[in-house]
């Protein structure tokens, strides 16, 4: 009898404490910060294999690889038509350097691409490399891009490095990406006919979409007797037929 009560007991202790452990990683799982988390997390990844190629830059924190459009995940670049100012307050392209540095960090070798999911435009998030460098954290640390904070604290520590650096845009006085886009589709939107700012334009490459701060965006004339069209939402273009300007 007492050998069956000291078999009870060491059967019964594993147990509670098992469950025990899983109540405290539960408790500070749920203590952690949604920010920490990647905004690709919630998305499984298209694939197991990376994508390795040769990158087609399109903008600073977007490239083409193997056919496949690549965002840099948890970074944010300068849009192409975006300027910053430097430290004597001089107008300077930000957004072009950037796109011409992205481009200087992948030239002439392969990349290799791991994902982190898919955001809503089919584009594959990820991270990637080239020759061992990290591109994603290259951008920022060079001062070429901003921790995406929105989505994930990453390349938060990172960024903080750039700014005491005055590397890149914190060589003086920039305007966060976000805060960017956000103005010019404010702007667009009032300036549109129907209030709708994305141009759907229809040309030799095909049907394809202009948001407000694409570069062709202000040279777009759109003719909706010739079938194109104004877009409320990138969903709403998508949904239609439309792809994104490469300059997006």
């Amino acid at each position: 009898m007492k050998n069956a009560r000291f078999l009870n007991a060491v059967l019964i202790f594993p147990r509670a404490s098992m469950a025990a452990l899983a109540g405290v990683l539960a408790s500070l799982l749920a203590g952690l910060p949604a920010a920490t988390l990647s905004y690709a997390a919630q998305s499984p990844p298209t694939s197991v294999s990376p994508v390795v190629g040769a990158a087609q830059v399109v903008d600073g924190d977007t490239f083409d690889v193997a056919g496949q459009r690549i965002r840099l995940e948890g970074i944010d670049a300068p849009e192409a038509t975006q300027a910053c100012l430097d430290a004597s307050a001089r107008s300077w392209p930000c957004g072009r350097r950037a796109t011409a540095e992205l481009r200087r960090l992948t030239a002439g070798q392969p990349v290799t691409c791991h994902s982190r999911g898919q955001d809503k435009y089919q584009r594959l998030l990820a991270m990637c490399f080239v020759n061992g460098l990290n591109i994603n954290e290259a951008m920022v640390r060079r001062g070429y891009a901003w921790a995406f904070v929105k989505y994930s604290t990453e390349f938060a520590d990172l960024e903080a490095e750039a700014r005491r650096a005055s590397a890149g845009v914190w060589q003086g006085t920039a305007q966060a990406p976000w805060d960017y886009r956000r103005n010019e589709w404010t702007v667009a939107e009032a300036a549109a006919p129907t209030g709708c700012a994305i141009k759907g334009n229809i040309s030799d490459n095909g049907q394809i979409y202009h948001v407000p701060w694409s570069a062709w965006y202000d040279r777009v004339r759109i003719d909706e007797a010739q079938g194109e069209r104004w877009f409320c939402t990138e969903d709403a273009a998508i949904a239609a037929g439309w792809r994104a300007a490469i300059s997006y």
